[in-house]
């Protein structure tokens, strides 16, 4: 009964969303490419490549791919059945109840905190590369995490992370319209680089550069053979977390139903065939000894001898990784904004701007938030924790498609997953799979982050929670 009660109020509270509807099925979909095409083509490619799969990281990506693909059509179920920010918390909520809900809640906010971080570490390289190249030289002691080693000494702080941060965090308290027509114009510009970097870099790819295709595995499990591949894929699938934002604008479109769904599964398809057309191309180019560099396309430019093409996709590069921050801060949010709904954090995460209608004091807070960890952190310190927190969504999300499935199989779904019960099945064991790939030092992170959150859960969010105090009104509110 709970649940029916719950999806009841989810679609009556997106009939009556506070926040602005501005979003059409184009907008969505460039809402995901704009998170999906950034740092895994940008920065990972050649890191994957030259760490753990050599020219076999396009397996890897078709495997990320597919995983994605099977939980992107449980997501555009859900999406079409609960219109409402929240993302995966909101479909474990109404499918798998309070708890669990939470559990799902506290990881979105690890992954897309740290995983804006990530993006913004990285942005910072490339912005300073590119500043060197015009003569411009920024101070190394200025432009990387605390303890790291650099020409000039050691660095106290990452400053250009900090502020690219700052700066999306001011543009998504402004609106949302304005943030998703910077977005789209953002989106065009990088996806011609990434389609002009395939096309011309195309003519210099070698045979020899991809023999063997998948080298053959050091004795140590994830340092290629197969098992570095499914590694590959683990990591890369950081990379893969934009089409989870789109459906956390889902009080936002315009005809939440009918878009998103489309906004999902064409972000997902644009970007995978772009993965694995840049992953072939730049492995064709490089041999992927050479790639464990935070510019690795622009090493492939280098290679190919077309020197005026590198600072084009190095402009590339930071528009893409401009997006990509601006997504997940626009993400993050509206997760803190869910959860205050429920009541499972302070109603001031739930506030909504009387001008702007955006949810500004949780934008604001986890901008500030997010510019720290990126100008303490180094970009490795965050990257594999995402990864992990993304697929552990994903596996919420399949479950809880085949959960509704049973104990609501009359409900409105205007977007039905095909292949039931097959595909949510393939979603989650495939996400579980490439979990099971990742190194145990980040099972243990992730684990730590959870029992924080239990500890949170008990003290606030459980007793404060909308359930408690519809079951027992003296619950305190």
């Amino acid at each position: 009964m709970w649940h029916r009660k719950r999806l009841s109020d989810l679609r009556r509270e997106a009939e009556r969303s506070t926040l602005h509807r501005a979003l059409g099925p184009i907008n969505l979909t460039t809402l995901g490419v704009g998170a999906i095409i950034g740092a895994g083509i940008f920065v990972l490619t050649g890191q994957a490549a030259a760490q753990f799969a050599g020219p076999g990281i396009v397996i890897s990506f078709v495997l990320a791919g597919l995983a994605c693909a099977f939980a992107g059509f449980c997501y555009a179920e859900m999406a079409s059945m609960i219109p409402v920010a929240g993302s995966a918390y909101t479909y474990a909520y109404a499918t798998l109840g309070e708890f669990f809900a939470w559990i799902i809640g506290w990881d979105l906010i690890l992954e897309y905190s740290l995983g804006a971080a990530t993006v913004a570490v990285g942005w910072s390289g490339y912005v300073v590369s590119f500043l060197r190249d015009w003569g411009v030289v920024f101070p190394a002691h200025m432009a990387a995490a605390p303890g790291t080693v650099t020409g000039a000494g050691t660095a106290v702080f990452n400053l250009p992370a900090a502020f690219i941060v700052l700066a999306v965090t001011a543009l998504l308290i402004v609106g949302i319209r304005e943030s998703a027509r910077a977005n789209a114009a953002i989106v065009i510009l990088k996806v011609a680089v990434v389609l002009a970097f395939i096309a011309f870099g195309i003519r210099y790819m070698s045979a020899d550069n991809l023999t063997p295709f998948v080298p053959a595995n050091t004795g140590e499990f994830g340092s290629f053979g197969w098992s570095g591949i499914v590694r590959g894929a683990g990591v890369i699938f950081f990379a893969y977390i934009g089409f989870d934002a789109v459906s956390t604008a889902a009080q936002e479109a315009k005809n939440p139903q009918r878009d998103m769904p489309v906004g999902i599964l064409a972000s997902l398809a644009i970007c995978t065939l772009l993965y694995i057309a840049v992953a072939i191309v730049l492995t064709g180019i490089v041999p992927y000894t050479q790639l464990n560099v935070p510019d690795p396309i622009a090493v492939g430019i280098d290679a190919t001898g077309l020197a005026w093409l590198r600072p084009w996709i190095k402009i590339g590069a930071i528009a893409g990784l401009s997006s990509v921050i601006l997504v997940m801060l626009f993400a993050q949010p509206r997760i803190l904004f869910a959860m205050a709904r429920d009541g499972l954090l302070p109603p001031v995460f739930a506030r909504v701007h009387p001008k702007f209608r955006t949810p500004h004091v949780p934008t604001a807070i986890t901008g500030v938030l997010v510019a720290v960890a990126a100008g303490l952190f180094p970009i490795g310190a965050l990257s594999a924790l995402v990864s992990i927190g993304t697929l552990f969504a994903f596996v919420i999300v399949c479950a809880g498609v085949l959960v509704l499935r049973r104990t609501m199989p009359e409900a409105e779904r205007p977007f039905r997953v095909p292949g039931m019960p097959w595909i949510p099945l393939l979603g989650a064991g495939s996400c579980l799979y490439l979990m099971a790939g990742l190194p145990w030092s980040t099972w243990q992170r992730l684990i730590v982050w959870l029992a924080i959150g239990l500890i949170v859960y008990f003290a606030y969010g459980r007793k404060s929670s909308a359930r408690t105090r519809l079951v027992s009104p003296a619950a305190p509110a």
